[in-house]
């Protein structure tokens, strides 16, 4: 394990990843649930009419308890499934509405979202979380919980069990039909976009300025590649080697796993978030403060003025970022979603049905 000024990156053993996750939830426990429900999410979750809490009242009665209990023995075995799933969930939501088609796989016919290039580091405990609750629920309720719901139910549960806030899911999405990669691209943030550029795209995805903010607090917690901030730390411009905006001491310290080569290990990561990066907290705000973002567009949230003032309130207060960041996800949750006799329910949610 490498370290400098606080940094801690790269390598844990499991037995260190299980007693973080040990930690957080007993943390979780003793201070409760928070549930962020105030009246302004209500009424988002309520404008949409399509979906609703109770959807398998009668027909799946237990879906909420078998997914829990799913999520939670995979995160025992995969600390880092929460940070994949949430990551997963707003890749599918992004692009084609969130109806699960980022997990079909790819035929000999056609390329699927999950080979897009960007999704090509999905990580697998992401896909591996939401297909085993899916075959839970087909051996109680086969045919009836769609895997979008799944993907939905699942990452709210995984946040919540690592120290987030926990909500009510609406339910009743139905799966898509078609899934291509040639879709993905301009439907996705990148990392070397503009502040401007990032708020027309959520906007164009009907997230405010404040919900953008709010939803990249989910970077608390999960891991990003070399080559998504290599170009931070080595030859930034004519005038800096390393971003400005960068702790000089953190972008050095990130140099040694990531040199600057064609020869990078597609294995080496680097926390998000270098305070508490299995904890689902606001400390990734405060990181921005100090020059601590890992990514480029992280960071550009501080550096730019009309942001700045969302994330010095989110670093602030934990409970303002946590509010936020339900009625955020409550309104991704319902971008785009297929009901009624529009998509199906996967059998097999890498697969449409024959």
């Amino acid at each position: 394990m490498a370290s400098k000024q606080g940094l801690q990156i790269f390598i844990f053993s499991p037995e260190m990843l299980l007693l973080w996750i040990l930690l957080i939830q007993c943390i979780s426990s003793s201070r409760g649930d928070v549930d962020a429900t105030p009246t302004r999410i209500m009424s988002i979750a309520n404008e949409n009419r399509r979906l609703s809490s109770d959807f398998y009242s009668k027909s799946c009665p237990n879906v909420e308890r078998i997914v829990h209990n799913v999520v939670s023995q995979k995160l025992l075995e995969a600390p880092t499934t929460a940070a994949g799933a949430l990551r997963l969930f707003f890749h599918d939501c992004f692009v084609e509405g969130c109806d699960a088609s980022v997990l079909i796989a790819s035929s000999s016919t056609n390329k699927a979202e999950r080979d897009a290039e960007i999704n090509l580091s999905l990580p697998g405990d992401g896909f591996d979380v939401f297909f085993r609750a899916k075959r839970a629920l087909e051996l109680q309720c086969p045919g009836i919980v769609s895997c979008a719901d799944v993907m939905a139910i699942a990452t709210r549960d995984l946040v919540n069990l690592v120290g987030g806030p926990r909500w009510e899911v609406q339910k009743g999405r139905r799966d898509g039909l078609y899934s291509k990669a040639s879709r993905v691209g301009n439907n996705l943030p990148q990392v070397n976009q503009t502040i401007t550029q990032l708020i027309n795209l959520f906007e164009s995805k009907g997230l405010t300025v404040m919900d953008m903010v709010a939803l990249s607090g989910a970077h608390t917690i999960g891991l990003s590649h070399c080559k998504e901030y290599m170009s931070r730390i080595y030859s930034y411009n004519k005038t800096f080697d390393i971003d400005p905006s960068m702790n000089k001491d953190y972008a050095q310290s990130l140099r040694g796993p990531c040199p600057n080569n064609h020869k990078l290990d597609p294995n080496v990561v680097s926390f998000n978030d270098i305070s508490t990066p299995f904890r689902f907290d606001n400390a990734y705000y405060n990181n921005l403060r100090k020059g601590l973002g890992l990514l480029e567009t992280d960071q550009k949230l501080f550096t730019d003025s009309f942001t700045r003032k969302y994330v010095l309130s989110m670093a602030k207060n934990e409970e303002f970022f946590f509010s936020n960041f339900v009625s955020a996800m409550i309104k991704l949750g319902s971008i785009g979603v297929k009901v009624g006799t529009d998509g199906e329910v996967r059998r097999d949610c890498g697969f449409v049905n024959p």
